[in-house]
């Protein structure tokens, strides 16, 4: 058994002496607790003892779980509880799952962002069902006389070999005293039942019968619908407006302004916000106030350059944020520039300027991808009551802990005055991770003197920023006249930041290796979006790397995996940030899966592969031309995540990275015309149509007892390159610039 250190002692846990119907219930920084929500999906016990943080098992034998983090389809409130689940010993059947709210004190991470919630809740969730089935074979041993250390217990059932046996609800009240060590044993992987097992996502139920989960469903008496307008471009701000005419209509109650962030405010790192000054309108409904946004009348002024200071993991910082109205047509030009000045240094190992300059042959190339929107289904919305006694607030939310901050200090309220319940989100994607729009909404609340729900339209959003960056990177490979890769050099930036990962492979595979990384400042805001940086790179870097194995005269993935065992056996460099075992074996897998080398006619084939978020994957993608135009009829996909918890919830991860990535590198582009997105809504923003989705997509996951690792990122990236590849042996003309199947693209001409 595993031997894990609780770092709690028996003063840690909040217990009760006096539980009715013998409920037991245990709370602790591990796992926090929730109110009930009262739903009876199984024969209740007479008697929940209630308080906030809590594992709790009534009188007969139900158990309630927790789940903590965020949720926006990514089925942690499953996978979460299944966990503790399986090392409480407890019969899944007989488990009742509840959404947590928020609680910075009682969580170390709630927070649904760089795939972490599985792997930052590991150890944490285990030690939670571990604690509990020790104190109930601990009060069980004790009643009956008998070594703890002889109980066994199996579905919520404790047993000896004497024939006493006792349900855990039986023992429960019992176990209420009881001392916990400074060390658990936890399950060995090998013996977990729950674990590893598909179980259906504990909210599907409710999600297709439209059960009210979602910000959007969120109501309270006497709550306003609130809308905002904001600058029509980047680089302009309000100078003056009218709402005369707008007050006047029907169901409209007040027209102000709000400065969500003045620029003297510390903004906190998640507190991106190209627009603070806007106009709000607050009424009766949505359509009533929807109307009135276009009876008001805003005269628009440019920007001057302006200084604001924003807080980050590495301390504060003053930024500035320059002046004008950008457009993407210049953009490309000024990356392209920028280019082919000397770059920031990232890394380099022995003498890349030597090796190319004796390369037999030498390859360059460059890649670009444009700014990228999230496009989450459900509208930006958020709930607001802001009172002299409390702040409550409600919606979807991916990081409530950095929320709460600034939603704090910008209405300088103590942190205990802030309460946020955490919905159902409709989508994130690094989008909700930004708290300006629930800084807003608070602040028109306290403004209205009144609970509203603040909503965007789709306009709102897509014009309004966060956006993934615009990018661009150069790759130069030297070969010597056998063929072999001597030196690579990988030189990328954006607007306005680099995503170049200057560790990863195949740096340490090459004896001669140069990184460079550039950046150019915007007034566009951008922010995190699915696997940020490695979303772009990877495609570069991926479909650079089957150019040159072609080039060498090698098949793509033997020329990656002889790369892979150069980094194994002689590594160059000390700062990998990968295991070439583990890579390999993805490539294995996906080669053997997908029957590489045994190719159907008509179908044409490309792979990729890469590491990110802890995780590793790679991708076999199948594209027939069908009347001139390609469709993808199979993925085989083969995963390296450690332990998959669940692997029904994994393989939706999986499968939904795909499509999202084949969207977003043949059809999704966002560009600007004097500040403003020429792309406001789906009628011109080009979104993956279902026609256009795999017809079949085959999950594989590697075997694994590591300790889970990312999911819902790392299967994103490599999409890219994958479809690139297998465009290109359809065609034969090779894709540098995304989206691929864009005719009017803006290329580096």
């Amino acid at each position: 058994m595993t031997v894990l250190k609780t770092k709690v002692n028996r003063r840690s846990f909040l217990k009760s002496s006096a539980l009715a119907g013998g409920g037991l219930m245990i709370s602790f920084s591990w796992l926090a607790g929730c109110m009930p929500s009262g739903e009876q999906a199984m024969e209740m016990p007479e008697e929940w003892f209630e308080l906030n943080g809590y594992l709790k098992i009534g009188d007969n034998g139900v158990v309630t779980i927790m789940a903590p983090n965020p949720e926006f389809g990514q089925n942690v409130t499953t996978s979460m509880p299944m966990i503790v689940a399986e090392e409480l010993d407890v019969d899944w059947k007989n488990v009742l799952v509840e959404q947590a709210p928020f609680n910075s004190a009682l969580y170390n991470r709630q927070f649904a962002g760089g795939s972490q919630s599985i792997r930052a809740g590991w150890n944490g969730l285990r030690n939670a069902g571990a604690a509990a089935r020790y104190m109930l074979k601990e009060a069980a041993a004790k009643q009956w006389g008998v070594p703890s250390s002889e109980i066994i217990t199996e579905n919520g059932v404790l047993s000896h070999s004497n024939g006493k046996s006792a349900g855990y609800g039986e023992i429960a009240s019992l176990a209420v005293g009881v001392e916990i060590p400074e060390n658990l044993e936890l399950k060995k992987i090998s013996d977990f039942k729950i674990v590893g097992t598909p179980k259906k996502n504990v909210r599907g139920k409710d999600i297709v019968t439209g059960k009210p989960m979602f910000g959007l469903d969120y109501e309270e008496e006497g709550m306003l619908t609130a809308m905002i307008i904001h600058p029509p471009a980047f680089g302009m701000r309000m100078k003056s407006y009218d709402s005369s005419a707008a007050k006047n209509m029907a169901g409209i109650k007040d027209v102000f302004t709000i400065t969500s962030f003045p620029n003297d405010f510390a903004r906190g790192m998640f507190s991106a916000d190209a627009f603070p000054e806007l106009v709000v309108i607050t009424g009766s409904s949505t359509w009533e106030v929807m109307q009135a946004k276009k009876a008001v009348q805003v005269e628009w002024e440019k920007s001057p350059k302006t200084k604001i200071t924003v807080g980050g993991f590495r301390g504060t910082q003053e930024v500035e944020v320059p002046d004008g109205l950008e457009n993407s047509t210049d953009h490309y030009q000024q990356m392209q520039a920028m280019s082919q000045k000397p770059g920031r240094i990232e890394r380099r190992d022995g003498d890349p300027e030597g090796a190319f300059k004796r390369a037999a042959k030498v390859i360059e190339r460059t890649y670009t991808a444009p700014f990228l929107a999230h496009n989450a289904l459900e509208p930006m919305n958020f709930f607001a009551n802001v009172t002299d006694e409390m702040v409550n607030l409600a919606g979807p939310l991916q990081a409530p802990q950095f929320a709460e901050q600034v939603v704090a200090s910008r209405l300088g309220v103590p942190l205990e005055k802030v309460d946020i319940k955490m919905t159902r989100m409709g989508g994130g994607f690094g989008r909700r991770a930004y708290d300006h729009y629930v800084v807003e909404a608070a602040l028109i609340s306290q403004a209205a003197k009144s609970p509203i729900k603040l909503v965007y339209t789709r306009e709102d959003d897509m014009s309004g920023g966060i956006y993934r960056p615009t990018y661009h990177a150069t790759y130069r490979a030297a070969l010597d006249m056998d063929n072999n890769l001597i030196a690579f050099h990988a030189k990328a930036g954006g607007i306005p930041e680099s995503p170049l990962h200057a560790n990863r492979f195949p740096a340490g595979a090459v004896d001669n290796y140069l990184a460079e990384s550039w950046r150019i400042e915007s007034n566009i805001t951008v922010g995190a979006f699915r696997a940020p940086g490695s979303n772009f790179i990877a495609g570069a870097e991926q479909s650079f790397l089957d150019e040159i194995a072609e080039a060498a005269g090698k098949d793509p993935i033997q020329f990656r995996l002889d790369l892979m065992k150069r980094a194994k056996e002689s590594p160059v460099g000390e700062r990998n940030d990968y295991d070439p075992d583990r890579y390999a074996g993805i490539l294995e897998l996906v080669r053997d899966k997908s029957n590489w080398g045994q190719t159907e006619a008509g179908i044409s084939r490309g792979v990729s592969a890469y590491f990110c978020h802890n995780s590793y994957v790679a991708h076999v993608l199948d594209v027939e031309m069908v009347n001139g135009e390609p469709k993808v009829k199979h993925v085989t996909c083969a995963v390296d995540c450690g332990v998959v918890v669940n692997p029904l919830a994994a393989t939706n991860m999986v499968e939904g990275a795909v499509v999202d990535g084949i969207g977003n590198s043949m059809y999704s582009h966002l560009t600007f015309n004097n500040g403003a997105t020429e792309q406001n809504n789906f009628d011109r923003y080009r979104m993956i149509r279902h026609r256009e989705a795999p017809e079949s997509i085959d999950v594989h996951f590697v075997q694994s007892e590591v300790a889970p690792t990312g999911l819902g990122e790392p299967p994103f990236p490599p999409v890219f390159a994958a479809v690139a590849n297998a465009l290109y042996k359809a065609t034969g003309k090779r894709q540098y610039n995304q989206p691929y199947m864009v005719q009017k693209q803006i290329t580096l001409g």
